[in-house]
């Protein structure tokens, strides 16, 4: 079974490549922020739970999100894999994960991350703002903001994973098509 971490600041490509990944290999694509919806609007006990945080302005706590994310890997009897994104997103996301897959007797296979500089993130949000109307993507002080933001909160994540020999950086400049060829030698190699 693939289980596939896809990382990478906001901006990266990672919703696009994630679609063709998922077409590809045959991967359940688990997105949190698509659960979150999902849940809130399917009423459920956790997804009431994460309305209440969110509504008061915090953050998810972990073991919500992790409960979320664990009822819809458990719903997937048939699968060939997952492609997480958008979870982990710290040390201790990555090793609750770690710990709910072991207890099925799986596990990461390899983390991807999509490496694209600042400044290209910066034009690529803005230019997406534009086009969906986004007003937060418009912005470009915010923007900024939440780039770094990622920065400083996925350092040690990459790390998490460096130590497992797990974690494969990709370049994230280039077309569509050229990012994914990258992503799938990595993955098509093993990530060796």
């Amino acid at each position: 079974m693939l289980n596939i971490v896809l990382f990478g600041p906001p901006g990266a490509g990672k919703g696009t490549q994630a679609v063709k990944l998922v077409e590809k290999y045959k991967l359940v694509h688990l997105s949190t922020g698509d659960i979150f919806r999902a849940n809130i609007k399917g009423g459920t006990e956790l997804g009431k739970l994460a309305k209440n945080y969110m509504n008061a302005g915090n953050l998810v706590p972990d073991e919500v999100t992790i409960g979320m994310l664990e009822s819809e890997v458990n719903k997937q009897t048939n699968s060939k894999g997952f492609i997480f994104d958008g979870f982990p997103r710290t040390t201790a996301q990555a090793q609750a994960l770690d710990k709910f897959l072991s207890g099925k007797t799986l596990s990461i296979s390899l983390t991807l991350a999509l490496e694209v500089d600042e400044e290209e993130l910066t034009k690529r949000i803005i230019l997406r703002g534009k086009e969906s109307g986004r007003a937060d993507d418009q912005n470009e002080s915010i923007v900024r903001n939440r780039v770094k933001e990622y920065s400083n909160k996925t350092s040690p994540l990459k790390e998490f994973y460096k130590k497992q020999n797990k974690l494969r950086t990709v370049n994230g400049i280039g077309s569509i098509d050229e990012i994914f060829e990258k992503l799938c030698k990595e993955i098509d190699n093993g990530g060796k």
